[in-house]
């Protein structure tokens, strides 16, 4: 009998960790479940609870299998689909590449929280922030370069495109300076049907984190709001 997995995220104007395996499931064509849990005021840890053992999002359930933390449910999903690259270079660029990700890039994650529906014009752009434009650049770079586009490693969509698709929103939202070559896979991210979906349905929340909202207003500028009000 077919049975149906059930994905578990949060706010799609600002849950980066919730947009990787959400994104990653559409380009695989896995069917799936979303099941949304909006942050509420104060801590949501007692509520996620429920759904997830580390009381974060996203979390994935498979009938009594429940796989928490965006990396391993990338690794879940690569036992039964094509979600890592089928060359073996490819696939080992492919996975430290998201391991990176998944551990590093603490000034863009501190300073450039996901926002899909701003625009916002940095007050500034320090040292440590501008180390890690420049590191995420490189490895898009040697990634096109290295296995040919026009994806991060090959010629299809993979765990480590789904890793990195919060920073083209990011890119969006804060207008940060690319290289040409990163730039075009920002544009191909952003115009990928599931990225618009993702895109659209975060701009029709009506769901606001004040804190999330309140570091947007330090670091920059809003110069826009395209949210419903």
């Amino acid at each position: 009998m077919f049975r149906m997995i059930t994905l578990h995220i949060a706010n799609k104007n600002y849950s980066s960790w919730s947009l990787r395996p959400w994104v990653l499931l559409h380009e695989l064509g896995v069917p799936f479940e979303e099941r949304m849990h909006p942050f509420a005021p104060g801590s949501n840890w007692e509520a996620f609870r429920a759904f997830s053992p580390n009381g974060r999002v996203p979390c994935l359930r498979d009938g009594d299998t429940v796989v928490w933390d965006s990396l391993a449910i990338v690794e879940y999903l690569a036992e039964h689909h094509p979600a890592w690259p089928q060359d073996a270079a490819a696939r080992t660029w492919a996975r430290c590449a998201t391991a990176e990700m998944h551990s590093g890039f603490g000034a863009l994650r501190q300073q450039c929280s996901m926002s899909c529906g701003l625009r916002i014009r940095l007050h500034e752009v320090g040292p440590q922030l501008a180390a890690d434009v420049a590191r995420i650049d490189e490895l898009w770079r040697e990634g096109l370069r290295r296995f040919g586009g026009p994806f991060l490693a090959g010629d299809r969509f993979t765990a480590v495109d789904a890793f990195y698709a919060p920073v083209a929103f990011r890119v969006q939202t804060y207008g940060l300076s690319l290289s040409p070559e990163a730039s075009g896979w920002v544009e191909r991210m952003l115009a990928l049907p599931s990225m618009r979906r993702w895109y659209d349905e975060a701009l029709a929340e009506t769901w606001r984190d004040t804190p999330h909202d309140v570091e947007s207003a330090e670091v920059g500028t809003i110069t826009a709001d395209l949210r419903a009000r």
